[in-house]
């Protein structure tokens, strides 16, 4: 065994002791780290596995105080009952433990996530560390893990998808999808370029893989509460959720022209299908999951009628990824759906599209400083929008043939 090995061994061992002794202190003084959003999945998922309404605020408030969120009114988890399985296991826990695991795992997940993007993306493995250090200092991540949410697991779906997709594991790559199904009006746009590559490439298993997993977690449910879909029925027809101001366009739109008009809420959603119907014809002879997907997830948050939360925002994190990369794409590919330059990035150094995204990032961080409500976080995914589509352009400027002078 090599010294290097000896020396890892021996940082690991320390930083199991600390982390040993952090998570025993954790657990003995619930002020540390009061739990947030995570009492939604938690409550929800003791209340099923009791045969309970976990979409009944009177059972869910008593549930969520005592695992100690201050908090007057029920944190309503108003995710379809299909997303349940995915927090059943929590229920079988006391509060503490069950948020302690929930961070565990979604710090695994994160690692996952950032690791297996950035060898996707076109990433060395030598450099794999670059990717984790991307996505753990990523703003929404770090909002998404303090809080307990449970969008990484959206972003999960989006890497074990593309696996799959690369590997060929079609019925997989359909089965992934229903992670991203947790709250799937973020990723619309891939739900369409789902349907649109069955038709025109027959690729049925995608799809069929997506609704037999869905139909199963849809059912599983049931085993502990019959009732639990018409309860979620219930709960949406007659106890629907404030009208929250979400950071999207639709919330501009109906401040501007009045709230009653709700279905201004939905004129992102078509802008952003007509961008793609107008996107996937010129594309239609080179489609690749693998270049396309990353800025499918974009334009879908940019356009999503409801919801993109800064916590959510971790769906960015694949168009993140080319950036850093910077990956070579052409704005033909992009704009007029032609065949990419497949010729080796030109390797300019300088800020690029990094300067730009520290730039976002470091917003997020001083207004997340200073308290400011998740609706001003409205301009972060329309500004790394604008950051991919001038990589684009620069790509192709950089990658244009160049005139070489003839001698006279």
């Amino acid at each position: 065994m090599t010294s290097r090995n000896l020396l890892s061994i021996a940082v690991l061992a320390v930083v199991g002791v600390l982390l040993a002794g952090q998570v025993r202190q954790l657990l003995a003084d619930p002020t540390v780290w009061p739990p947030d959003d995570f009492v939604e999945y938690w409550a929800a998922a003791k209340l099923t596995l009791n045969g309970q309404n976990p979409f009944d605020e009177a059972l869910l408030l008593p549930l969520q105080q005592h695992a100690g969120r201050d908090t007057s009114e029920a944190i309503m988890m108003w995710n379809p009952p299909w997303a349940l399985p995915a927090v059943l296991p929590l229920g079988l826990l006391p509060a503490r433990e069950a948020q302690l695991l929930w961070l565990l795992i979604h710090l695994v997940v994160t690692g996952f996530c950032a690791d297996r993007l950035w060898l996707l993306l076109g990433g060395t493995r030598e450099r794999r560390w670059v990717g984790w250090a991307v996505a753990f200092a990523f703003m929404p991540t770090v909002f998404a893990l303090s809080s307990g949410q449970i969008s990484m697991f959206l972003l999960l779906g989006v890497v074990l998808f593309l696996e799959c997709e690369r590997r060929g594991w079609q019925y997989l790559a359909g089965a992934a999808t229903v992670l991203v199904a947790i709250k799937p009006h973020l990723a619309y746009l891939l739900w369409a370029g789902i349907a649109v590559d069955a038709l025109a490439r027959g690729r049925w298993r995608v799809i069929v893989g997506g609704a037999a997993t869905g139909l199963a977690c849809a059912l599983l449910p049931l085993l502990y509460n019959p009732h639990v879909w018409q309860q979620y029925a219930d709960a949406l027809g007659n106890r629907p959720p404030a009208q929250w101001l979400s950071p999207t366009l639709g919330t501009i739109l109906r401040m501007a022209f009045g709230a009653e008009f709700f279905r201004l809420q939905f004129a992102s959603v078509a802008l952003g299908l007509v961008w793609f119907a107008w996107y996937r014809w010129h594309k239609r002879h080179d489609w690749n999951w693998m270049e396309q997907l990353p800025l499918l997830l974009l334009v879908s948050f940019v356009t999503a009628p409801y919801g993109a939360w800064p916590f959510d925002m971790v769906l960015l994190l694949p168009a993140v990824f080319v950036l850093v990369l910077k990956r070579p794409t052409s704005p033909t590919s992009l704009l007029e759906g032609r065949r990419e330059s497949k010729a080796p990035f030109p390797s300019r150094r300088g800020v690029g599209e990094v300067g730009p995204l520290i730039a976002i990032n470091l917003g997020c961080l001083v207004m997340n400083l200073f308290q400011v409500g998740s609706f001003w976080f409205l301009w972060v995914s329309p500004a790394v929008l604008l950051v991919y589509i001038a990589h684009v352009f620069r790509a192709s400027a950089a990658s244009a043939p160049q005139a070489v002078a003839v001698p006279a």
